[in-house]
């Protein structure tokens, strides 16, 4: 059983103490995956929060472009947006799909046969996924698992994934969108091919604040829904996903009811049982809060 720790403090000190608890070194040169959102949100994870750790890890904040249309599709949008939401005041950013794409196997995919990242992506020795835990319009809620399968895909990459591997056309795959469960189930699979691929030299870390039921892709977010819960970080990214999910389940704040609509109605919670089916973790978890 996989540990999933804990704290209600979010700041950067405690930040960088929920990646150290782990025990685990992220070693070469470091890849922070983290969301750096589209123009008019504001619930992104703030780079004045991150500094201090991407810093201890020598890291390079990594997106890519976003198949859909907005600020961030193009790589000079891009880059504009990830400026003016302050992330190159103290981060080198590398938008791993600028040159190219790169193919990585699936092994005994359902859905996809491969997966496609940014090209920039074989620069890297290790991952931090840092991710802001809210909800999504499309897969219910944003963790762990999407922000390692569309958030390193390229901008084909996300089209592939969202068509449950039809099309990695981004101009022809919102027309054409598949069963809700292939969606989920493909997210989960792109994840197993980075896993792979990376020999599991990643560490995983979900913040929860500015809970909105919408991600940080959304340029009008509606507002968050709840108060801030804390910092979850572990090895296991459905574990860490889960142990998310319940403390949402479980809160006293009135407010998680317009978060678990939203979760349930797109079927969220289906993405952590196949990716436990198909190997990426357990759903089950030993939860250490390190503040007792």
């Amino acid at each position: 059983m996989e540990k999933v720790y804990f704290t209600k403090n979010i700041d950067e000190k405690s930040l960088v103490k929920m990646y150290e608890v782990l025990g685990k070194k992220l070693e070469g040169k470091v890849a922070v995956k983290v969301t750096t959102g589209e123009l008019g949100g504001h619930n992104y994870l703030k780079p004045e929060l991150i500094k201090d750790l991407v810093k201890k890890l020598n890291g390079t904040i990594v997106e890519c472009n976003t198949a859909y249309p907005g600020s961030r599709n193009y790589y000079e949008d891009h880059m504009d947006t990830a400026k003016k939401h302050g992330f190159l005041d103290y981060f080198d950013v590398d938008i791993m799909d600028k040159d190219g794409e790169k193919a990585l196997d699936v092994t005994d995919g359902k859905h996809l046969k491969r997966n496609y990242v940014g090209k920039n992506l074989e620069n890297y020795d290790s991952i931090l996924v840092l991710s802001h835990f809210k909800g999504h319009q499309m897969a219910g809620f944003g963790g762990a698992l999407k922000n390692m399968s569309i958030g390193i895909a390229s901008r084909n990459g996300k089209a592939l994934i969202h068509s449950a591997g039809k099309t990695n056309d981004p101009d022809v795959v919102w027309s054409n969108l598949p069963e809700q469960t292939d969606f989920l189930e493909s997210m989960a699979e792109a994840d197993k091919s980075v896993m792979d691929y990376m020999n599991n030299k990643i560490v995983y870390i979900n913040v929860l604040n500015n809970i909105s039921i919408d991600c940080d892709c959304d340029s009008n977010p509606e507002e968050p829904c709840m108060k801030d819960i804390g910092i979850l970080s572990s090895l296991d990214p459905v574990a860490l996903d889960r142990a998310s999910y319940d403390m949402v389940c479980n809160s006293s704040d009135e407010g998680k009811t317009r978060l678990l609509e939203r979760i349930e109605k797109q079927k969220g919670p289906h993405v952590l049982d196949y990716a436990e089916k198909i190997g990426l973790g357990s759903q089950e978890y030993e939860l250490v809060d390190i503040d007792n």
